[in-house]
């Protein structure tokens, strides 16, 4: 239990630079998209949008899965102290990534016209798409730099050259608008936030993590053998990838075909905000994979149903909540953030958010822990699952319901793969949630959101308001009702506070809460706990 919590402290940590990293950048990048809006009509905006499908499309298969290993097989062997083996493994998957990325970002630059021309019957965008080909090869240098960032847990320089990018993309692109360059400069200062974080990732792998490699052995690099292991292993990850990435594209198309662009407006505005909850899932889902890949399932069994179990529970302690208070306060967030012209955004970021309450079974540890362990071949036979069913349940619902239709089918699709992949991993791994534990968790959250709820049903005050009024209830009854019903215990506080304590001045203003928690909960058990 001891390493199990000091893996949980570590992942804590991580999870709070990713964090920091993930809403960063996102904030940057939001504040250059509503400048660039202002600053370019809708028809610029729109050239805009068209020039980087063909580089976004083309990198669905540029890395193969590679930069997934080079996360897993980093992090295996420090866990295992081979220095030698984790240069082998960034140069192969360095190799491999630049050299993908030159090739397709020719591709893309010798299709440009083609493309822009013939399937888009735009050829103004051509040059933008020949420049934005540059992204894929930059974007290799930056995907290479972060998988191995992960690989070694060092998720502040992950974070860091995410903001980076974030920084340049929003000062360059607005900068080289303004100077007149209309949508060349919007799509130059988008290629060029590539390139700089691309550079910036590598040059800090290279002195932050390589070169204390290079002074610690000679080892013979075995550049090829190595690279087929780590195909092997992300080959049937990038088929997943790319599944996943042309379901999402097959409901972008229905959705442009069948629904009206005030709706699309609304479903918009419900994506954007929703990504409010990437906060959580992205640093979990992150830092977790490499927690996995450090375990060795066959001695290390034990540790890894603890690790499985544990990383579930705290997963719901923190995302559950967070979506039940998104769904009671879905009406003020959205007006409030974007006025009320919005009336279907609400009840659209309602139906949208439900998929992440299935963190009460395991839904957000399962990926995470199939990609540590190596089963690479289960994530792509659920993402074919997906695909099966998603397609037919997209011709069926969107047509006939519009934007409801396509929530619907993107939430239903999943659900067949996941129950699958969890019944799969406790068959072959005896790994599992502990279901009482998510059944109380999910409770007290119920709880909260309904209080909430009905609570703002009786307030006739400014939204901005209302939001902070439905805040402040839901966090105190959910911190009250968690530790009264038995959802967080003596036990999980303490555990927690280990997580945490890594976190310097943030620890302290976390531990009020739990320590509210902690009287609470000595109060409802006394000493049973």
């Amino acid at each position: 239990m001891e390493k199990a919590l000091e893996m949980g402290k570590t992942s804590a940590t991580g999870s709070f630079q990713l964090l920091i990293g993930v809403a960063t950048s996102t904030i940057i990048m939001a504040v250059g998209i509503v400048i660039l809006t202002r600053l370019m009509s809708p028809a610029e905006y729109g050239l805009y949008g068209v020039a980087l499908i063909p580089s976004l499309m083309m990198n669905l298969f540029r890395d193969w899965g590679v930069n997934s290993a080079m996360t897993k097989y980093v992090a295996n062997c420090r866990a295992s102290e081979k220095d030698a083996d984790t240069r082998n493994i960034i140069v192969a998957g360095l190799i491999f990534e630049v050299a993908t990325g030159l090739i397709l970002s020719f591709l893309c630059l010798f299709l440009a016209s083609f493309i822009g021309s013939t399937i888009f019957h735009r050829p103004e965008s051509v040059p933008f798409i020949s420049i934005v080909s540059i992204t894929i090869f930059a974007g290799s240098l930056l995907t290479a730099a972060q998988s191995s960032f992960i690989g070694f847990e060092r998720m502040g320089l992950n974070s860091f050259t995410v903001v980076c990018q974030s920084v340049v993309k929003t000062i360059a692109g607005p900068i080289l608008v303004l100077l007149g360059y209309g949508v060349f400069g919007a799509v130059l200062g988008y290629t060029l936030s590539f390139l700089a974080a691309g550079i910036i990732g590598l040059a800090t792998l290279y002195i932050v993590l390589f070169r204390p490699l290079k002074k610690m052995g000679t080892g013979k690099l075995e550049i090829s053998r190595t690279l087929k292991i780590m195909l092997k292993y992300g080959v049937p990850l990038s088929i997943s990838s790319i599944l996943g990435g042309l379901l999402g594209q097959f409901y972008a198309f229905m959705m442009a075909s069948f629904a009206s662009d005030v709706m699309i407006g609304n479903y918009s505005a419900t994506v954007n905000f929703s990504v409010l909850l990437t906060f959580f899932t992205i640093p979990i889902g992150t830092v977790l994979f490499p927690v996995f890949a450090k375990l060795d399932p066959q001695k290390e069994h034990q540790l890894l149903k603890t690790v499985f179990t544990s990383s579930v529970k705290y997963t719901t302690i923190l995302l559950v909540p967070a979506t039940m208070a998104m769904m009671a306060l879905s009406g003020p967030m959205i007006f409030t953030l974007f006025g009320e012209r919005y009336v279907y955004a609400p009840f659209f970021l309602t139906l949208y958010v439900i998929g992440n309450l299935f963190a009460v079974l395991g839904s957000l540890s399962l990926g995470s822990f199939l990609s540590g362990v190596g089963e690479t071949k289960t994530l792509m036979k659920q993402s074919i699952l997906t695909l099966a069913i998603g397609l037919p349940l997209g011709f069926l619902l969107i047509p006939t319901f519009g934007i409801i239709g396509l929530i619907v089918a993107s939430l239903l699709a999943g659900l067949p793969s996941m129950f699958w992949g969890l019944h799969w991993a406790w068959k072959h791994y005896r790994v599992k949630a502990d279901f009482k534990s998510s059944t109380k968790i999910f409770a007290a959250s119920a709880v909260a959101a309904i209080a909430t709820y009905a609570s703002l049903n009786f307030v006739n005050l400014a939204e901005w308001i209302r939001l902070v009024m439905g805040i402040t209830i839901f966090l105190a009854i959910y911190i009250f009702t968690a530790p009264t019903i038995g959802a967080l215990t003596q036990t999980d506080i303490n555990n927690l506070r280990t997580m945490f304590s890594g976190l310097g001045t943030l620890s302290r203003l976390i531990n009020i809460p739990l320590t509210i928690a902690e009287r609470i909960a000595k109060s409802a058990f006394g000493s049973r706990q």
